[in-house]
């Protein structure tokens, strides 16, 4: 496997190896368990897990479960389905719940030390007197309370003594600090919650920015490489380690975080998407989440490739979410089988094939790979084609079927359109066509050519199924006074289309997650979540050309 190692970050470890300011490697991933992954964290993964691997170091997976409001064991779950299906496995697997008795000790330390203090005010007023980019913050009126009182009440907030939002505990540093961070932050709130791991044992919860450095610090992590909007943060999390009195002292490091165009990539507005309906759950097949990318079809080689190439770098920027397309495109073409499928059917009567004949044609699996060798498909008087693969008054240089006009069937006879059925209201509804037996595919016909060739299926053994295709769920804003627009405005309407129709016989028994390449069409998927025994379900991956380069 390849890994996404950046030479920045690299760079950073084999200096800190050869100096001899390390001599192993840990890093951690370390997910809030509040939501599904999305496409940002396989980047974060990809790297946290690559360099570990680069230095024969190790990788820690850490839930970061300190707000037991927004946090639930399904997301546990599929954050550990995620990272294994990217192909990663972890050294060791641990939670902040398990430190939470740790973490309390520490708070307790920084009391003692005049370095934390009890606050009465609320939620609002603290924000209030933080003050501003451009103006310092005021103390609390609190801020002065006595090492005792402040033990007295801490305790007293643990022993359940106060109600939700009553108190909390402040780290005491500099309120003129420019470093808003710095200017006392909470470190512990109330919340009446039970939690997901430890029950009803704790109603009180440190906060993620307190909580995550003494993690780091307890599992030895060496290199703590985070997303950049944590670099503000880098100095608390630098003073907890230090005023905390960690033996361990990890460094914070940050990285360039992924952003893709007409895709939103925050759980917070992801969450909004499922809870309002716009989607069918996490894993709906348009979501940039791991797993919607895995039930749509893309492959974690795929992904694993993408990030490489896009590497790590200390500014953040945006992607085309095409170039994501692109890689699964390479991934695919080398893998998947090859089939035909009619998503808009339109019935063609070959009118002097032989009535209850079936014959039997030979087909390339993969022409790109021999080895896949051939499979069988039927051939008889009815078949189904595209709609628009047939127009009855076509425009010059229209190469597939007319009135008159001969086409080939892949793999199969140059047919005629000899007659259009139409239904009351005038719809093309049939085609009455004639077949050339001299013409077969693979027998060396060249007594004229012919400028189209079509894709079909037989008509009495074909498969119904249903195919979605996808359009970007959320379209980039236009311009710059749209900025202000909800992102809820931009979900894109015609995100998904539904069709019916047929693929060939030997896809009878497709099985979830099977992939292939359908002829003229692009790469499909079959889905996990709506395919039943009587009900086959393809998600289009990607098509099969796009117009973007490397």
């Amino acid at each position: 496997m390849e890994n996404n190692s950046s030479n920045f970050i690299k760079n950073i470890i084999k200096d800190d190896l050869e100096s001899g300011k390390h001599d192993h490697v840990i890093t951690r991933f370390p997910p809030e368990p509040n939501g599904y992954l999305h496409i940002g964290h396989a980047k974060s993964i990809i790297l946290n897990f690559g360099v570990a691997d680069d230095f024969n170091g190790k990788t820690n997976l850490r839930f970061d479960d300190t707000n037991p409001l927004k946090e639930d064991i399904e997301f546990v779950n599929s954050i550990k389905e995620d990272v294994k299906w990217l192909g990663y496995d972890w050294d060791n697997l641990f939670f902040a719940s398990d430190y939470f008795d740790e973490m309390y000790k520490r708070a307790v330390l920084l009391i003692n030390k005049g370095l934390a203090y009890v606050d009465d005010l609320n939620a609002d007023q603290i924000r209030e007197y933080r003050g501003t980019l451009t103006e310092p913050g005021k103390d609390s009126p609190y801020r002065n309370r006595t090492v005792e009182e402040n033990l007295e009440l801490f305790e007293k907030m643990r022993s359940g003594e106060f109600g939700n939002g009553a108190k909390v505990l402040r780290a005491k540093i500099d309120m003129s600090s420019p470093n808003i961070n710095l200017r006392d932050p909470v470190i512990y709130r109330i919340s009446h919650t039970e939690h997901h791991n430890t029950g009803n044992k704790w109603c009180i919860y440190p906060m993620y920015a307190f909580a995550h450095p003494i993690e780091d610090a307890i599992e030895g992590v060496t290199h703590s490489i985070c997303t950049l909007e944590f670099e503000d943060q880098r100095p608390l999390y630098d003073w907890i380690v230090e005023n905390c009195e960690m033996e361990s002292k990890p460094k914070q490091y940050e990285f360039g975080r992924l952003n893709l165009t007409n895709t939103v990539m925050s759980k917070r507005k992801l969450k909004q998407l499922v809870d309002e309906g716009f989607v069918d759950g996490w894993d709906d097949p348009r979501m940039p989440t791991v797993s919607g990318l895995r039930r749509r079809g893309y492959t974690p080689e795929a992904i694993r490739a993408f990030c490489q190439e896009i590497g790590v770098a200390k500014t953040s920027g945006i992607v085309d979410s095409q170039m994501l397309d692109h890689f699964v495109r390479e991934d695919l073409k080398l893998k998947a089988p090859r089939t035909m499928a009619i998503l808009n059917p339109l019935k063609v009567v070959i009118t002097n094939y032989p009535e209850g004949e079936i014959e039997w044609l030979d087909a390339e699996v993969n022409p790109e790979v021999p080895e896949m060798g051939t499979r069988q498909i039927p051939f008889s008087r009815e078949i189904y084609i595209e709609q628009d693969d047939f127009m009855e008054n076509p425009p010059k240089k229209y190469f597939r079927l007319f009135p008159g006009n001969e086409v080939r069937l892949k793999h199969a006879y140059f047919i005629k359109c000899e007659e259009v059925i139409k239904d009351e209201a005038g719809n093309v509804i049939e085609l009455r066509c004639t077949y050339d037996i001299e013409t077969k595919s693979g027998s060396g016909f060249t007594g004229r050519k012919v400028k189209g060739t079509l894709h079909w299926v037989e008509a009495s053994q074909a498969v119904s199924a249903e195919f979605r295709n996808f359009q970007p769920l959320i379209l980039d804003k236009e311009n710059d006074e749209e900025e202000e627009k909800s992102f809820l405005d931009r979900v894109n309407p015609d995100s998904i289309e539904i069709l019916q129709g047929f693929v060939e016989p030997n896809m009878e028994d497709a099985k979830p997650q099977d992939k292939f390449q359908f002829f003229r069409h692009g790469y499909y998927n079959v889905d996990s979540k709506l395919t039943a025994a009587d009900h086959l379900v393809f998600n289009q991956i990607v098509g099969l050309k796009s117009s973007f380069k490397l």
